[in-house]
């Protein structure tokens, strides 16, 4: 969909870019399937921050999505309305059933309103239809990939993303990740066809502090700029150097950069095929 600009009436606006909701086809959620949603403020339950730089934003409503689908295997369904979801990236689809039920889906790309989609065992290989991942034809691109059967998808829902089916192996699916990573997942494991709606989600501008603060988040400030009691980088006059050798340091004193945060020796490293591609490297 196409990126919107608008008129630089204050700098601000000079550069703040939309993506146009031209696709969208309904403004208003479906009332059985929204409820309200309790804003992430980043307190605990003793009322301490334990996330910085959350608090305030609009208000919003949670869509139910259907990750799962399994239990309406084999029932047609048709597409009725694409809509926003504040609560992702990607649009949503409203499905109506053949035996009257609705449900909210994420919305592959090229889904129109109209278009009939089914969630089966085995059934046809075109976008938003759902089924297991060794009946799809090696070179697809999928999304929405259940890890645990049973469990509904879990992984490559942002906007955008897809991933690809590179082979079966036995038991197991071979799939390339969108961080380049190629994974072993159950061959009896369901997916989508086709690629998450919003590509261009990635090239949004925000324009101003304004609207990051509708989205719930509170402004940054540079250790250095704190006092020294505040950060390990405060302190000095002005924008003053860090003066760590062993390099920045978190704001309870733990190194920033170059420090491995994934848990080692996890059940889910078995299932790593290849590595994700190093973005450094690549260049």
């Amino acid at each position: 969909m196409p990126i919107k600009k608008v008129k630089p009436t204050s700098p601000a606006r000079r550069r703040m870019t939309f993506l146009s909701t031209a696709h969208l086809t309904k403004k208003k959620p479906e009332k059985g399937l929204s409820k309200g949603k309790k804003r992430i403020s980043g307190r605990n339950s003793s009322g301490r921050v334990t996330i910085r730089h959350r608090g305030g934003g609009h208000k919003r409503l949670l869509r139910d999505i259907d990750f799962k689908r399994s239990d309406k295997a084999g029932v047609p369904a048709k597409v009725a309305a694409l809509e926003y979801d504040p609560n992702r990236s990607a649009s949503i689809a409203l499905l109506h059933y053949v035996d009257g039920e609705k449900r909210y889906i994420l919305a592959p790309e090229k889904l129109e309103v109209g278009d009939q989609v089914v969630c089966a065992e085995r059934t046809k290989v075109k976008p938003g239809n759902r089924m297991q991942l060794k009946y799809i034809p090696s070179g697809y691109k999928i999304f929405n990939i259940e890890l645990t059967l049973g469990k509904g998808g879990q992984i490559v829902r942002s906007a955008g993303t897809s991933a690809t089916l590179m082979s079966i192996d036995g038991d197991f699916a071979l799939i390339q990740l969108p961080s380049g990573e190629v994974r072993k997942v159950h061959s009896v494991c369901s997916a989508t066809i086709g690629t998450v709606s919003n590509p261009e989600h990635n090239l949004i501008r925000i324009g101003k502090a304004g609207r990051m603060r509708w989205l719930g988040r509170r402004p940054q400030v540079l250790g250095k700029s704190m006092n020294a009691v505040d950060h390990p980088h405060g302190g000095g006059e002005g924008h003053s150097p860090i003066g760590i050798k062993k390099g920045p340091k978190t704001p309870w004193g733990k190194r920033a950069l170059g420090v491995k945060t994934r848990k080692q020796n996890k059940h889910s490293n078995l299932f790593i095929v290849r590595r994700r591609i190093n973005k450094k490297r690549k260049r």
